[in-house]
């Protein structure tokens, strides 16, 4: 929504005189253009509207522009009715494992074996397309897609450590698997020397295949294609240009699919958009290091943000526990190591279902179960649990601070793209500290209003 500009105008009696609509009209104007700037007269969007146009699509409600707030992105140039169609993209707009079978590569594609799968296929497309420059078709699109990412698969091990442990765990793992589909299909890269002007060694670089699979899995959009007796694995992606210039906002609803009568990709407003505003999508409910992971960025205000608890930190806290192993191994089974998180309201459901569980000695393994299914405790074991709570935010929160420092000191010493992803990297570590700050009052509240407990049996092997 756009700041609201206070008018320091008044009457002689100091009440505020209301400014009449046309005056409003040219306030709100003036509000936006504070805020965004049209990109349509630059020639790469001339070029891309070109492109498109030529292809069956026509945009009147919505124009690229740079915003202060979120970069590049879509602005509506007139408002946005609720249930109406933001945009109506054609299939022969999108680019898809069908575009890529009907290309110069489709040959070497369908005669490989075994299979290639659809994201490979794509990424490989990506980078031959970029490689030929001008002379591609899609070029117009190709050039406007980033040069790099803020993705971790982008990240080094300097930046890597700076993450939180689960996210970085993750990082790590697809950081890991793009280097192993670069690495096992150099014998059919190899194989598109005909196509290529220079050495497949140089084209299909590492850093071009990592670029191309960025692009692929940050900007496609879900669309389910029919299986093809020359690929291997489901087939879910479709690359949308112009479309995929629009930036998620998580409390934005929209209705987005591939219409098979229309044979268009249509995203509909749930709430509608007022004119000269921001068009927002909806990429689903990811908290921050989700859309860290995947995109690349994170989402301020993001109500779905929390802090998880890696199990390795459980342990650690909990490590005076003769019956943790067994503990930890009942709760694997019982898959409830996953999704231990913290927000800003406090610990997660899940999270305070396992420290109940920690809570109970060995001999009480009767009622673990009754436990998962949510059974509550005495006072005495609640104040623990709660207790317990907050040493893992403290921890966390420890962590945080030094990730920060950490974050401080590499700013200093690196240059961009480098400084891109430390950047949203501490924005990231900052959320994480707000929230974990704000769990540790709502805990000490907690703590506070517990001062008469009820009476609890204790036992030898409890953890206390």
């Amino acid at each position: 929504m756009p700041l609201r500009a206070v008018c320091p105008c008044g009457n002689m009696t100091g009440r505020r005189r209301r400014a009449g609509r046309a005056a409003r009209t040219r306030r709100q104007k003036h509000e936006n253009s504070l805020r965004s700037a049209s990109l349509r007269h630059l020639s790469q969007y001339i070029r891309l509207m070109k492109f498109l146009h030529q292809r069956g699509f026509t945009s009147i409600l919505l124009q690229p522009a740079v915003f202060t707030d979120t970069g590049r992105g879509l602005q509506t140039l007139r408002a946005i009715k609720p249930g109406h169609l933001v945009i109506s993209l054609p299939e022969s707009c999108l680019l898809t494992t069908l575009t890529v079978l009907n290309s110069y590569l489709g040959e070497y594609i369908k005669s490989w074996k075994p299979r290639l799968s659809p994201l490979l296929v794509l990424c490989v497309f990506l980078v031959c397309e970029r490689h030929r420059g001008e002379a591609s078709d899609w070029f117009p699109y190709v050039d406007l897609l980033p040069a790099s990412y803020t993705c971790p698969v982008y990240f080094g091990d300097d930046v890597m450590d700076a993450l939180p442990t689960c996210v970085r765990r993750r990082g790590l793992e697809q950081r890991e698997a793009v280097q192993e589909m670069f690495s096992s299909n150099q014998d059919f890269f190899r194989s598109l020397q005909p196509v290529l002007n220079q050495s497949t060694e140089d084209v299909l670089t590492y850093e071009a295949f990592r670029w191309a699979w960025c692009s692929v899995n940050t900007r496609s959009v879900f669309m389910s294609h029919r299986p093809s007796s020359f690929l291997s694995g489901l087939d879910r992606f479709a690359l949308a240009p112009f479309l995929d210039l629009l930036n998620h906002r998580a409390d934005v609803q929209v209705e987005a699919s591939f219409n098979d009568t229309t044979r268009c990709y249509e995203i509909r407003s749930v709430c509608g958009t007022r004119r000269f505003h921001q068009a927002f999508i909806n990429y689903g409910c990811h908290d921050n290091q989700r859309l860290l992971l995947e995109y690349g960025f994170i989402c301020s205000n993001n109500p779905h943000s929390v802090v998880y608890v890696d199990v390795d930190l459980l342990c650690d806290v909990l490590k005076a526990d003769r019956s943790l192993d067994q503990k930890i191994k009942f709760l694997r089974e019982n898959n409830f190591l996953q999704n231990l998180t913290i927000s800003s309201e406090g610990p997660s459901w899940r999270l305070l279902t396992a420290l109940r569980l920690f809570s109970l000695p060995q001999t009480m393994y009767h009622q673990w179960k009754t436990v998962l299914l949510g059974q509550t405790l005495c006072e005495e074991k609640e104040q623990w649990i709660v207790g317990t709570a907050k040493i893992l935010c403290q921890r966390l929160l420890r962590d945080t601070f030094t990730a920060l420092d950490k974050i401080s000191n590499l700013l200093q010493q690196s240059e961009q793209p480098i400084r891109e992803q430390l950047e949203v990297v501490m924005s990231l570590r900052q959320e994480e500290r707000c929230i974990l700050g704000r769990c540790l009052e709502v805990l000490d509240e907690s703590l506070k209003q517990t001062d008469e407990l009820l009476p609890c049996q204790q036992d030898a092997d409890a953890v206390s």
